[in-house]
């Protein structure tokens, strides 16, 4: 992960360059508005202990001291300030509301193409997305979102992990998923996506999953190690595949009413804060990671490391669930083909 700093940094360009494009609508309205005191709850469901929280106060502290004190963050993590869904409906009733979001909630907002970004194996590694994060095309899907959903992408360079899955039982190919009822979120595509690689998907709320797996009432879950591990799954299930399905990233948002409402100035503040903040909260993911992995052999979790070949049979058994996305969850013709280009670099 390291190496690819530089590619998170490129990334992190993007939205520098976002907020520069949203600057020009200037005016008295907005100039006045520089002069204001700002006040944004920002509500995400991770632990305080997690990189995405910590990360979270270094934003805080970025803004406040960069802003000299003309927009304050309030933090509310463990979800405190209220569920995903019902923060975003206040965001778009024009509260001063920020949370995390990934490609598969956004698609549900208007621009389904923001689910590729939480498709199984779009991107063969971290720097593929990274190229695809920093590309015009991603900038013009984040200003159609705004346009159309009413929803602002703030910064989209925090790594939330590569998805794995812990299991009740050893699997190392899709053809072991058959009959494993796999918890995933509860969305079109991460149902429609683990159907393609031939688990049984349900759909849950991750703090129903504990329980659930005691009760057998489902077989295994998917998420990036340190999240599995910070929930304590290693306790019910005891085999972690690292197939790294998903390469995630988080995708922070706010309500473009609101976003409007800030002076240009506080708007670059805003978005460039979120960047470096960003790059911290990836520092932090190579440990945490190692950290979890390691905390899971200690409570005795077999983790199950693919041979090339293996890895082969997954990224085969997606390929599928591609070709059917335009029509199954409405994405734009050609879609796969033209971010696959950009993450190659053509």
């Amino acid at each position: 992960m390291k190496g690819t700093m530089k590619k998170r940094i490129l990334a992190s360009l993007l939205c520098g360059a976002m907020a520069l494009s949203l600057t020009v609508f200037g005016g008295a309205e907005m100039a006045n508005a520089a002069d204001k005191k700002v006040s944004i709850n920002v509500g995400y469901e991770n632990a305080v202990t997690e990189p995405a929280a910590k990360a979270a106060e270094r934003w805080k502290e970025l803004v406040e001291k960069k802003s000299g004190g003309s927009i304050e963050l309030k933090l509310f993590p463990n979800s405190t300030l209220g569920k995903k869904n019902d923060l975003i409906d206040q965001m778009l009733m024009g509260e001063s509301i920020i949370t995390v979001a990934d490609g598969a909630f956004l698609a549900d907002y208007g621009v389904r193409d923001f689910g590729l970004f939480y498709a199984p194996y779009a991107f063969e590694n971290w720097d593929e997305l990274w190229k695809v994060l920093d590309s015009e095309w991603y900038k013009n899907l984040c200003d159609q979102l705004a346009k159309t959903g009413g929803l602002r992408v703030l910064t989209s360079n925090w790594i939330y992990g590569a998805r794995d899955i812990l299991a009740i039982r050893e699997v190392r190919t899709p053809a072991e998923l058959a009959g494993l009822k796999l918890r995933v979120s509860s969305n079109d595509l991460s149902i429609t996506s683990f159907k393609a690689l031939g688990a049984t998907p349900v759909g849950m709320d991750m703090g129903d999953v504990y329980q659930a797996m005691s009760g057998k009432t489902i077989d295994a879950v998917e998420n990036p190690i340190s999240s599995l591990y910070n929930r304590s799954f290693q306790e019910v299930a005891k085999y972690l595949t690292k197939n790294e399905h998903i390469l995630a990233t988080s995708m922070w948002i706010c309500g473009e009413s609101f976003f409007s409402t800030l002076s240009p100035e506080q708007q670059k503040i805003l978005m460039e804060c979120a960047d470096e903040a960003g790059l911290y909260n990836n520092e932090l993911y190579d440990d945490a990671t190692a950290a979890a992995e390691k905390g899971m052999k200690d409570a005795g979790v077999t983790v199950i490391e693919l041979t090339p070949e293996e890895k082969a049979q997954w990224v085969e058994a997606a390929q599928p669930f591609f070709k059917e996305a335009t029509k199954t969850l409405g994405w734009t013709e050609g879609l796969y083909d033209t971010v696959r280009k950009i993450a190659e670099g053509k």
